[in-house]
């Protein structure tokens, strides 16, 4: 058998498939083999997490053992998990993904948490324009939208791709947003948004080829590679805003590891804002960076 060609050994029940299957990932180096064997088998047999606990004695269907060989094989080879089964959960929402896109975070929960509520304290009416800036999945748009109904939410990105999965998401969680194509803040020109957010492209170029393989290989290059230093999305975005027809009274962005000393300085720079605010995430790293006018 090949190291990373899965194949059930014997008839078994359902807890000894997670088991035989959590330690085939093991012996081929994928990171967190048990939760990815044990979200792939619920996946295939249909069950919520309780379910499939519950289920653990019974049998393996024999009709769905192709299914988890492939789904298994796929994984080990370093396939992400949620590309495998379409699907990534973000602030308790189902958004479909696929390689045209980002998986969503768990540290961007952060950033949409403050952000709607720095937003309802500034316009506790709740009427503003919020602008979603290189959307991908369109998750930051979608949890602003449940979050806060009452706004007006639009998004963009650069990728025809990543638009029409972004739209899916939004029409499937029945939220009103709109979508505008084109690179960072220019299909926002003339327009005046009162919340510009955004998770751009922030790694490093030189440092992509020694991420993880299920990021290097299998996540779109455009949305990982933010040029030598991983900055240049944000200068293009701070070079970008005379477009608008007036700079956004809450700016908010997601950014890697050591980078906020660099992007505070940039907004403070742009003088539109008269608050900086670092927020971290939870590993302590210094993940967001906001501008408060």
């Amino acid at each position: 058998m090949n190291r990373d060609t899965y194949v059930m050994s014997a008839a078994m029940n359902v807890k000894e498939a997670l088991e035989e299957a959590s330690s085939f990932l093991a012996a081929a180096n994928v990171a967190e083999p048990e939760p990815n064997a044990r979200l792939l088998l619920g996946h295939v047999l249909g069950l919520s997490p309780a379910l499939l606990l519950a289920a653990g004695r019974d049998l393996f269907p024999a009709g769905r053992i192709d299914e988890w060989e492939e789904v298994i094989s796929r994984k080990a080879k370093g396939e992400p998990a949620q590309y495998i089964i379409g699907e990534q959960e973000f602030y308790g929402l189902p958004f479909t993904v696929n390689p045209s896109v980002l998986i969503p975070r768990p540290e961007t929960e952060l950033l949409v948490e403050r952000i709607a509520e720095l937003g309802q304290r500034l316009w506790p009416e709740g009427r503003l324009l919020a602008a979603d800036i290189g959307t991908g999945s369109g998750a930051i748009a979608g949890a602003l939208k449940f979050l806060r109904p009452g706004w007006n939410v639009m998004a963009s990105d650069i990728s025809p791709a990543a638009l029409e999965v972004a739209k899916g998401n939004a029409s499937k969680l029945r939220l009103e947003i709109s979508f505008r194509e084109g690179n960072l803040l220019e299909p926002f020109a003339g327009l005046a948004p009162d919340i510009i957010v955004s998770n751009p492209p922030y790694i490093p170029a030189e440092v992509i080829e020694g991420l993880q393989t299920e990021v290097r290989d299998f996540e779109p290059r455009s949305a990982l590679d933010g040029g030598p230093d991983g900055l240049e999305p944000y200068r293009i975005m701070m070079r970008q805003l005379p477009l608008l027809a007036a700079p956004p009274a809450l700016i908010g962005f997601e950014l890697g590891i050591g980078q906020a000393g660099e992007v505070a300085e940039m907004l403070r720079e742009a003088g539109a804002w008269s608050r900086i605010e670092v927020v971290k995430d939870y590993a302590g790293i210094e993940r967001h960076v906001i501008g408060i006018f």
